[in-house]
């Protein structure tokens, strides 16, 4: 990524902080931006492929992210390189913030899967949320983040979950 990324027109870099240490920054592609929800578009940012199991993420697939000012949640829709839709990969995260050219979002752990057929809604990573000790540091964000579990969940099992995207 070039140090200039950023700078571009339609340019965003998302940064994911988690516990107070940036986890990841990559530019993308800024689709939207109602001064509520911003939509941007990125390439699979890791290195290699992360299998999880019930889904690969790999070089080629693309990312179209959602995140919100007012909520406590981003969603991920994932393509494949031919534009085929694996699913949404949902982080539980504190609101977040466009500044500066960066869009930065805390990660809280919690996260959701919901596959594109929509048969398989997984909620993910509540025992590495519970050893995180936020429910003692800030139980404001702890509760606001299994709310916002909660909330995804409800939408991916009883089919609204597109309309929250539209």
């Amino acid at each position: 990524m070039s140090a200039n990324s950023a700078d571009a027109p339609g340019m965003l870099e998302v940064v994911l902080v988690k516990a107070g240490r940036t986890k990841i920054r990559y530019p993308a592609e800024l689709l939207d931006d109602d001064g509520t929800r911003v939509t941007v578009r990125a390439p699979w940012a890791g290195e290699g492929v992360r299998d999880f199991g019930f889904v690969r993420f790999e070089q080629g697939d693309v990312f179209t992210e959602y995140y919100w000012r007012d909520r406590w949640y981003a969603v991920k829709e994932v393509r494949d390189a031919e534009g085929v839709l694996k699913g949404w990969y949902c982080d539980i995260t504190r609101p977040a913030t466009v500044s500066g050219g960066e869009l930065v979002v805390e990660d809280l752990d919690l996260d959701l899967w919901r596959s594109a057929d929509g048969r398989t809604v997984l909620r993910l990573d509540e025992d590495e949320f519970a050893e995180s000790g936020l429910a003692t540091t800030d139980p404001r964000a702890a509760t606001a983040a299994e709310n916002a579990l909660d909330e995804l969940e409800r939408l991916a099992r009883e089919g609204d979950f597109e309309a929250l995207l539209a």
